[in-house]
This record gives structure tokens, C-alpha cells and sequence, in this order.
């Protein structure tokens, strides 16, 4: 693969194909992860979790992922993307496997730990390829539709997983859907054979921690993260469990509700991708549009707190959509931000550093959620972490970076 490129990068068909690869690896992370949440009711049974048992399997993984990411970027960025997404897709997939030779919670905590480290890499590589293959034009809708990714398998894993496990066991779910990822890696080395960084920027390149620490640009990703990326991991883990404790719902049932919220999830990174270059287009600056666009989607997240009060599982799930729109929208503006004013060299390890933080303050949330629930204190702490979280995001934005201009 050749490092140094001409400034027009590679043909519109190659990053096309780029894009639908890395939105492939992306949902094929999120599927591998959510189906331990919808399994939770059989699983819950065959092994006699309480819920603080739970809250540990995906505390564990929040921790490995965070203590992963402290060398993702430097991985990423050391060996480039096409290496280092290939061999985290490889352990993911054999990890996601294991799960089903399990049979206590120390080894199921060891298989996700495992899964944590191989998953960890997907973020960083997926902003690293978009900042140094994609054109600055065409990078925010890029990110928008990568972004889209995680839903499209949160939407899917619902719908099939249930069911197929009821038909075929609780194993053979981890099995089929481990084994996904070796199928993407043929696909992802045949295709990634002639990538194209865009300009000249280099694909590999030394990373200073030092200079990472003291850029103030890096601390707005870290905080940004920190503050939002709580509400996905909220909701990717406990959802399943709110349904069936608020409404009622088996295994069986749970498969629409949730792939409501996804697909709504999905409706936000879309409309985010493309609501900043419209905004641009309208005469706002980089730092005004990006904003604007942030403003919106954190008052859109207001609505989430209601499903505490909603009559009927459908509407609950519109309303937890309407959350998980607002995070999809914001978090691709992060993105975003983040593959502008960051030079591209040290991309990847700023969206790891954030990602350890988001991952922190994953821990936290599934962690207390384990505890309230267990002393009868409820959802509602929880959803109201949740309504003012991105507004307490933008207000650190803006405190960090008054005006965002690119790199």
C-alpha cells in the first residue's frame, strides 16, 4: 500500500466501496455485542444472574475496552487501518464464538473482555480511514452513514436473535453471528487493497502522548465523549431489561421495541450527516454549523425521560428513539469535529482517548443502574441522566473550543 497520495485521493467507486466495508465491520461489532443483552432472560435462568451479576459482564467489558483503547490509537495509527481493523476483527469474531463454551460468569466475563479488545479498534480505524482517505467534502456524510452502521445492527440483532436462539439454543446464536466476521474479513482484504490517502498525509505516523495531552482539541473529544456516550451504553445494555420489568415483555416480544429505537437511532447519524454540510451550505461558519447541529439534536434527547410514563411499550420505545436520535446525531457531529480540527495523523488516537472516556462513563451508568435496581430505586435516575446529558456536552464545547476552525 502506498503511503503518500496525490492531492484527489482515490475514485469515487473505491471510496464507496471503503465506506460499505467499514459500515459493515461497524454493524458486525454491534451485533456481536448486543446479543448477551437479548439473551439476558434465558441466560438469567440457566445460570441464576442477579442483576448486580449482569451489570459485572458488561461493566467488564466497558473496562477492558477502556484499558484497549489506551493503545488502540497508537495501534491504528502506527500500523494504518487496513492491518490493524483485520486483526481486531479476527480476535472479535473468535471471542464472540467463545461465548458459547461459557457456562459460568467468570467465563463468560473472560470472553468479554476479549471481545472488548478486539471491538475497541472499530472506531478509531473507521475516523482514522474517513479523515486521511475520505475528501473533506465528502467526510461528514461518510461518517454519518458509518455512524448508521452500529443501529442497522442493533435493528437486526433483535429481530433474528430471539427467535433463532429459541429454535436453536442460546449457543448457537454466539456461534452464528462470531462467525460473521470472518466472512467480512475476505471481503475487507480484497477490497482494501489499493487505498489512497488523500493530499499528502501520511497513513502511519509516531504519536506523542505529550503533544495529544496538551492539544485542547483532544480534551473537547475526551468531554464530549464522556458526557454522551453513557446514554448508548445505557441503552445498548439495560433496554431489554426495562422492557421486560416496565411492560412485561418475554424474549420473544422484545424484538420490535428495540428495533424501533435502533431504527430511529439510525434516522439521527443519517440526518446529522447531512444536516451540517446544509448548514454550511447556508453561509454559517464550520464552528457555527456545527453547533447549530449539535444544539439540535441535544434538545431532541428532552423527549427520552417520558418513556418512564408511557402507556404502552411502543410508545416508550418511540420516545427512547427519540433519544437514541439525538445521540446518533450529536455523536456523528463529534466525529465529525473531531476529523476536522484534528490533524489526521493523530485522528485515531484522539477518538480512542474519547472512547476510553465515553467507555468510563459506560461503566459508571451500567454499574448504577445494577445497584438501583437492585435496592428498588428504579429507571428514572436513569432517564434523567440521560435528558440533560447533551446539553451539559455542547455547554463543554463550547467552554473548551469557542470557535472550531479546521485543522
Amino acid at each position: 500500500m502506498r503511503e503518500h497520495k496525490d492531492a484527489q485521493g482515490m475514485a469515487p467507486a473505491a471510496i464507496s466501496l471503503l465506506i460499505a466495508l467499514l459500515f459493515l465491520g461497524n454493524a458486525l461489532n454491534y451485533v456481536d455485542r448486543q446479543v448477551l443483552a437479548l439473551l439476558k432472560p434465558t441466560l438469567e435462568a440457566e445460570f441464576g444472574w442477579s442483576d448486580a451479576d449482569y451489570a459485572h459482564l458488561g461493566s467488564s467489558f466497558q473496562i477492558a475496552a477502556a484499558a484497549a483503547l489506551l493503545f488502540v490509537g497508537w495501534f491504528v495509527d502506527r500500523l494504518g487501518v487496513r492491518i490493524a481493523y483485520g486483526v481486531a476483527v479476527v480476535i472479535w469474531s473468535a471471542a464472540g464464538m467463545a461465548h458459547a463454551l461459557a457456562m459460568t460468569v467468570q467465563q463468560f466475563v473472560a470472553a468479554r473482555i476479549i471481545l472488548a479488545v478486539g471491538e475497541s479498534v472499530s472506531t478509531p480505524a473507521g475516523l482514522k480511514a474517513a479523515a486521511v482517505y475520505m475528501p473533506p467534502r465528502q467526510r461528514n456524510l461518510a461518517i454519518g452513514l458509518i455512524n448508521t452502521a452500529p443501529n442497522i445492527g442493533a435493528i437486526l440483532t433483535p429481530l433474528l436473535i430471539p427467535p433463532f436462539a429459541i429454535a436453536f439454543g442460546w449457543k448457537a446464536a454466539f456461534v452464528v453471528t462470531g462467525s460473521l466476521g470472518f466472512l467480512w474479513l475476505a471481503a475487507w482484504f480484497f477490497g482494501t487493497r489499493n487505498l489512497v490517502t488523500v493530499g499528502n498525509v501520511p497513513e502511519r505516523a509516531p504519536v506523542s502522548w505529550g503533544t495529544l495531552l496538551r492539544d485542547r482539541r483532544s480534551w473537547t473529544v475526551i468531554g464530549a465523549k464522556a458526557f454522551t456516550d453513557c446514554v448508548w451504553w445505557f441503552v445498548l445494555f439495560w433496554m431489554p431489561d426495562f422492557f421486560a420489568r416496565q411492560f412485561h415483555l418475554g424474549q420473544g416480544q422484545l424484538g420490535g421495541p428495540i428495533a424501533l429505537i435502533f431504527s430511529m437511532a439510525a434516522l439521527g447519524a443519517l440526518t446529522s450527516g447531512a444536516l451540517y454540510p446544509i448548514l454550511l451550505s447556508r453561509g454559517l461558519s464550520v464552528n457555527g454549523a456545527r453547533k447549530c447541529s449539535m444544539l439540535f439534536f441535544a434538545l431532541a434527547v428532552l423527549a427520552m425521560p417520558l418513556a418512564m410514563y408511557a402507556s404502552s411499550p411502543w410508545i416508550a420505545a418511540a420516545l427512547i428513539g427519540c433519544g437514541l436520535f439525538a445521540h446518533q446525531g450529536f455523536s456523528t457531529n463529534i466525529f465529525g469535529m473531531t476529523a476536522d480540527v484534528v490533524p489526521g495523523t493523530r485522528v485515531a488516537s484522539v477518538i480512542a482517548l474519547g472512547a476510553i472516556a465515553g467507555n468510563l462513563s459506560g461503566t459508571a451508568i451500567i454499574e448504577l443502574a445494577g445497584w438501583l435496581l437492585d435496592n428498588g430505586h428504579g429507571y428514572g435516575p436513569l432517564f434523567a441522566i440521560c435528558g440533560s446529558a447533551y446539553l451539559v456536552a455542547l455547554a463543554f464545547i463550547q467552554l473548551i473550543q469557542p470557535r472550531l476552525e479546521l485543522a
